[in-house]
């Protein structure tokens, strides 16, 4: 279970909703993970999602991966200065409005101009303004969840509060050796050496699989069969039961390494039996420790 020191950390929130985000998980995360970072160290994500757990831990080094080149796209703008708290502001004042006075129509609009430019900003209102912070797309890439039915959606109170996440992240990249890059799994863990750190959030077996590109079960267990050939450490959440099943996987791919859990509730997805309360895992590989010449295990 998460020290106290752990439940004392000030978890800070990304401007980017995904569902089985891990906001309230990363407590229990990173007090779970044993690192110590070297100079030539990377924390590697290749599932890297909203990014909470990558804007909390800090590294001086990290390459951050994801499928999604929307996600990818709107960290870079931020990394490279495109998009800051003033300009999320002024643009979400100024579509807020529209979506105040047209409602639906305008929302439908901003997703099909969307769908044609891919630009940040508009990723980032439709994230914001889409039924319970979804992140879905069709089989053509194409985002495609509906408006959330909420024209006043954008107050000022929840702009300020979204331009300050931008803010926020923008400062945790500041003087920090992170590469943001749209990369299959596999091709991120490649780069994987001794000393390195993974962190694994692939998405959950049964549960949110349209996240971005289809996950199934003969891709989980590729997974679990080449993170164990892994020369680093690394850790991977999944979720292990709720009130309706279990994740028969976790038992039949990763039941040799180490494993910890932590209960807690989701508030994001489609459907109500995916709002409920859940048991995660973490499941651990320890870091395996470099010896200096002259020193014996």
């Amino acid at each position: 279970m998460p020290s106290s020191s752990s439940q004392l950390l000030r978890v800070g929130v990304p401007p980017i909703k995904c569902q089985g985000i891990k906001t309230k998980l990363v407590p229990f995360i990173l007090s779970q993970i044993v690192w110590q970072e070297t100079s030539d160290a990377t924390w590697i994500e290749p599932f890297l999602g909203s990014g909470v757990v990558a804007f909390n831990r800090l590294p001086d080094r990290a390459l951050l991966a994801d499928t999604n080149p929307h996600i990818i796209g709107f960290y870079q703008a931020i990394q490279q200065g495109k998009i800051d708290r003033a300009s999320v502001q002024n643009f979400l004042i100024h579509e807020g409005e529209i979506l105040r006075r047209q409602g639906a129509e305008y929302y439908y609009t901003v997703r099909d101009r969307f769908n044609q430019t891919a630009a940040p900003l508009d990723f980032l209102f439709l994230n914001r303004a889409c039924f319970n912070g979804l992140m879905r797309f069709n089989s053509k890439g194409k985002f495609n969840v509906p408006f959330c039915h909420k024209p006043q959606r954008f107050s000022q109170s929840y702009i300020t509060k979204i331009s300050n996440q931008v803010q926020w992240v923008a400062q945790c990249m500041e003087g920090k050796d992170w590469k943001f890059c749209v990369a299959d799994w596999q091709e991120t863990l490649h780069c994987a050496k001794l000393g390195d750190f993974v962190y694994l959030d692939p998405p959950y077996i049964g549960r949110h699989t349209d996240y971005h590109n289809q996950w199934n079960l003969e891709a989980a267990e590729k997974l679990a069969a080449i993170a164990q050939q892994l020369s680093c450490g690394f850790a991977v959440s999944m979720w292990l039961e709720n009130r309706h099943r279990q994740n028969d996987h976790i038992q039949q791919c990763w039941s040799n390494l180490d494993r910890q859990t932590h209960q807690h509730f989701y508030h994001v997805g489609s459907h109500e039996n995916l709002r409920s309360a859940m048991t995660e895992a973490l499941i651990i590989k320890p870091v395996l420790i470099k010896l200096d010449r002259g020193h014996s295990p």
